[in-house]
């Protein structure tokens, strides 16, 4: 990657990064702070957790493509000001339905697909993907991050002072988006990062990609389920402070990804995806049967926990390279905003009914609905095809009409190793999917077009 390239990945992926910080830093306390707004019940203090995924879920796809008519630094804005007025609506409310507000406003800033866009026409295509993995690494660092400073943060300035910090990082992305990241050139639509309308039609009668988009659902409504549950038994339970939660979170954490490291190994170096898939989808499962049995101690809560995390972990990494084996080589932009919509709605019936569920049977109730859940991902994933194991690329190609496009894509296909191969005609650009056995041994130079060299 070039500087310019790099200071663009970074500085997108730091705007994203402090978005869900503040989105995810109430997480572990905010079940002890909504018990005393007025209004407060277990399934508005569940709504409040999780109605931000509703917006987000609704919104994101939208955002994107007006991103491509108004323009990508100004939707980001847009959508981070509204993030930051939720944030501020949630610090100043006194009821619970202030905060819901707050949080529904939060999502409607659903700038993460323009993100994506943007960090899109600042790199080549041939660099596209490290751009994406550098985003995709913040987020997951940034839910860690997010559940060791939301109890430390909590001590200094209270639940309210969070959302106040979280306004504040909104306002410093603003700043970054101006500062320090580059102006493109020109906006594009691009089939590997945005939706394409065309597009949704092919994606959503897949039913390889419709488990996948189950899968996220399920494990985000999971995710947020507990954390209406697990906070309280941590401090009413075995008795760690709120403040002190973030003890139980770190060591946790670093131990689930210890677990997860060599899983994801033998996933994709192995080629054992599946079997890890499954084997993590009934590890989630059993962990929820296991917190309704035991959490009357601390040793008991940290295990489980554990492994609950380690499969949670496997799954936030494997499932988006899933989207990408199985996914049409030029609709991965649309097959990747419909899984993100499904994870954020996820949250929203994650939050939803674990509130109901807490309120009618206390945290059993929470795990039950978690079991449920994941039993019934289970039957979607043991069905699920094994997938096929390549490596999408993309190269700027010369094509004047579709005759010339048709021509170079059977070209294309027809290479040894190529598994499918599409050309975009109106971005000039070819998506082609490579065997990873032989990604190496493949050469599409000879079918790249660089102006620099014309």
């Amino acid at each position: 990657m070039t500087r310019f390239e790099t200071r663009a990945a970074f500085s997108l992926a730091g705007i994203f990064s402090l978005r869900m910080l503040g989105l995810f830093m109430i997480y572990p306390v905010f079940a002890f702070y909504a018990k005393h707004l007025d209004g407060s019940t277990p399934v508005t203090v569940g709504l409040a957790l999780g109605a931000y995924g509703l917006t987000q879920a609704l919104l994101q796809i939208p955002f994107g493509m007006l991103s491509d008519r108004y323009g990508r630094k100004r939707m980001i804005t847009i959508g981070l000001v509204i993030f930051a007025a939720g944030s501020v609506v949630a610090a100043l409310s006194g009821s619970i339905y202030g905060v819901i507000a707050g949080r529904i406003l939060q999502g409607a800033g659903a700038v993460g697909s323009v993100i994506l866009a943007l960090g899109a026409d600042l790199t080549r295509e041939e660099q596209r993907t490290k751009t994406m993995a550098v985003i995709g690494m913040t987020i997951g660092l940034s839910f860690a991050l997010a559940l060791v400073l939301g109890p430390l943060l909590n001590a200094v300035v209270g639940v309210s002072g969070i959302f106040w910090a979280t306004a504040m990082m909104a306002l410093v992305g603003i700043a970054v988006l101006y500062g320090v990241t580059p102006q493109p050139a020109k906006l594009q639509s691009h089939r590997d990062t945005g939706a394409v309308p065309a597009m949704f039609a092919r994606v959503l009668s897949d039913p390889q990609l419709l488990r996948l988009d189950f899968g996220i659902f399920a494990l985000h409504a999971m995710l947020t389920a507990s954390f209406i549950a697990v906070p309280v038994l941590l401090r009413d339970v075995v008795g760690v402070g709120e403040n002190e939660l973030w003890m139980v979170y770190l060591p946790v954490l670093a131990a689930s990804v210890i677990i997860m490291v060599p899983m994801i190994i033998l996933a994709e170096a192995k080629r054992r995806m599946k079997s890890v898939f499954v084997g993590a989808v009934v590890t989630l499962g059993l962990s929820q049967l296991a917190l309704l049995a035991w959490h009357t101690s601390l040793v008991e809560l940290v295990v489980v926990l554990t492994l609950f995390f380690a499969a949670f972990n496997i799954m936030e990494a494997s499932l988006p390279s899933l989207i990408s084996k199985v996914a049409p080589a030029d609709a991965k932009g649309t097959a990747m905003g419909v899984y993100s919509s499904s994870q954020f709605f996820g949250i929203f019936i994650g939050g939803t009914v674990g509130g109901w569920a807490y309120g009618a049977d206390g945290a059993a109730g929470v795990f039950i609905f978690s079991a449920i859940v994941a039993l019934l991902w289970f039957v979607v994933a043991v069905t699920m095809k094994p997938p096929r194991f390549t490596q999408t690329r993309m190269i700027s190609v010369d094509v004047r009409d579709a005759a010339d496009a048709t021509a170079l894509q059977a070209r294309l296909a027809a290479q040894p190793g190529v598994v499918e191969a599409a050309v975009a005609l109106d971005e000039g650009v070819a998506y082609i999917k490579v065997d990873s056995a032989q990604a190496d041994a493949v050469d599409l130079d000879a079918f790249s077009h660089r102006p620099a060299e014309a």
